[in-house]
This record gives C-alpha cells, structure tokens and sequence, in this order.
C-alpha cells in the first residue's frame, strides 16, 4: 500500500525519481506526475486506465512559469488567472513545444492551473518541472476527496500519497478555452459560471464528447459509482424501495431507508454541497443496495456543475 504522509520533501523524491504521487488540491486529489516526462505521464495513463485520448491538466504555481509552457494568454484568460489564480480554475491555451503531445493528447492547447493548496504549491514551487494530474481514481469511477480514498483505489500502485486533508472544494476545476475570441466553459466545476462571467462577460458552455474530447473530463459517462445512478426529474420522488438508496439535496425521500440516504445539505448550500458530492457518492457505492436515486439541485452556482456530474454519473456507457 502506499505511504500516506503530510511530508512535501518525500513526495518530491517520489516525483524527481519519475513516480507518480497522490496530492491534494482544494479541488480533489490529484494523481501527480512530472509532466515533461513521457514515462511519468505514460505511468498516470496505465495507474488510472484513462484513455490516451482524454487530456492532462498541467498544474503550476505561478503566473511567471506559465510562459514556459503556453505561446500566448488572451487577455480575457488574463483577467481571469489574475482574479482566480490560485483557484479551481484551468484554462485552455496554445501549448510550446515543451509540453509533450502525450499530455495533450495530440491537442494544440494545454489545460494549466495554479491549485489553491499550501501543501501543493510548496511541493510545486520546490520543483523544475509542472505536474500532470487529473483526478487519482479509476479511470470513470467517483473522484477522491481525501488521501484514503486515493489509498483505497490506487494504493497497491502509488507508493506515496501527500495528506492535505480533506479537499475543500470538493469538485474538479472548471475548464475555460478560447474560440476566435469567445470563452468557452469545456468542463462546469468548482468555479461558478457567474463568477466568471462577472469578470469577462457572457461565456459558452460546452462540455461534453462521446469521444475526442478537446479538454479534460468532457466525456459523457465519467465520475460514476459502479452501482447503477438514476438521476431523477425536478420534483420527482422515487418509488419506495428497500433495496434503494439516495442522493437528496435537503431532505430526505419517504419510502427509502433512511441509513440509506445521503444529504449534501440540510441548509441548502450549495458549496456544502459540492464537498460531500463525492465522499457521499462513495458511501452510497458501499452499501448493500441495488441502485442509488439522485436528487438534482437548482441550477445556480455550483449548483450547475453538481448537476453535470450526476447527469454523466448516471449516463450509460
């Protein structure tokens, strides 16, 4: 099993040596890997038997790096790094030739970030190389939001997991590109719609693909439980079940096993929401039960990308 410890230098070691590491951001934890080494992230793609078609997201610590990896940044990409950097932001930019067509998966542009964790940003700012990291799961599967669940999925194949605790956020980055001047959202995630349309004005939304994606986590079946999700109308309430369990946003459904029912908040915030997504998603997928109902949730601030993941969690391969 993988060691589990808040140590940055080790997870430095494990990194400089060409390992892949477990490592906090405020978003999820990350299946980390020297990103300008073609083994490192070929090991990311074979640990999380993520298709080669599905992008990395480049992770930095500064604005200064960026220049290394990216041939230019729109200003209305500008504007947004200098509001939300460090933050669960990633955006979408012509790529130099010093980030691999590996990472890209073949793409023009590469998915940068600067992560909002103390831990992260020390180990990254210790390093000469980015990290590569998408999510540390199973390719498909619920998102880790704490050092143990990457453990549980990948510890037989990551010897080293930084502990951050548990991530505050709680859903991946959303993902900004640019098309003949107009921003692009590719992926709804931990920074809301209005947020950033506050800074650049009116965006697209464009966020799934059955296959070639342009941009991490676009596919249209991801962050799934391996027990079936229905995903239910507005308003709708399951028929009652024993053998069922549920994802409700306040309260409770009648009809369904109360031990069996998971709410991501009794007070209606969506924030809350979003940090108990996964780890609640997680449960559920444990309990002796045959499917799991999902209330969908008001679409507004992060509410909007709560919804897109249980819409992709409940897709069908």
């Amino acid at each position: 099993m993988a060691q589990i410890s808040t140590d940055w230098q080790a997870a430095k070691e494990f990194l400089e040596a060409g390992n892949v590491v477990g490592i906090p951001t405020e978003t999820v934890y990350g299946l980390a890997g020297n990103a300008l080494n073609p083994d490192a992230v070929l090991t990311i793609f074979r640990v999380k038997n993520r298709p080669s078609f599905d992008p990395l997201i480049v992770h930095t610590d500064s604005l200064e790096k960026l220049d290394q990896f990216v041939t230019s940044v729109p200003e209305s990409a500008r504007k947004l790094a200098d509001m939300f950097w460090p933050g669960p932001l990633t955006l979408l930019l012509p790529k130099r030739d010093l980030i691999s067509d590996l990472v890209t998966s073949g793409l023009s542009r590469v998915a940068v970030r600067i992560p909002n964790h103390t831990l992260t940003l020390t180990l990254l700012r210790s390093l000469d190389f980015p990290l590569a990291a998408p999510s540390a799961n199973p390719f498909g599967y619920i998102s880790p939001t704490t050092a143990q669940h990457v453990a549980d999925q990948l510890g037989d194949q990551v010897p080293y997991i930084l502990d951050g605790g548990s991530a505050g956020i709680g859903l991946e980055s959303t993902i900004v590109g640019f098309e003949a001047n107009q921003a692009i959202i590719y992926r709804l995630g931990g920074m809301a719609l209005e947020q950033i349309e506050q800074v650049i004005g009116p965006v697209s939304v464009r966020t799934h693909s059955t296959s070639n994606p342009k941009a991490p986590g676009m596919l249209s079946s991801h962050y799934a439980p391996r027990k079936p999700l229905l995903l239910l109308a507005p308003g709708e309430s399951p028929e009652p079940n024993a053998r069922a369990g549920a994802l409700v946003f306040r309260q409770p459904f009648g009809g369904i096993n109360a031990d069996y029912q998971r709410t991501l908040s009794p007070t209606g915030d969506l924030n809350e929401a979003a940090k108990n997504l996964f780890a609640h998603l997680r449960t559920l997928d444990s309990l002796p039960i045959d499917i799991i109902y999902a209330e969908p949730l008001p679409n507004q601030g992060l509410g909007w990308a709560i919804n897109d993941r249980l819409r992709r969690a409940s897709a069908q391969e």
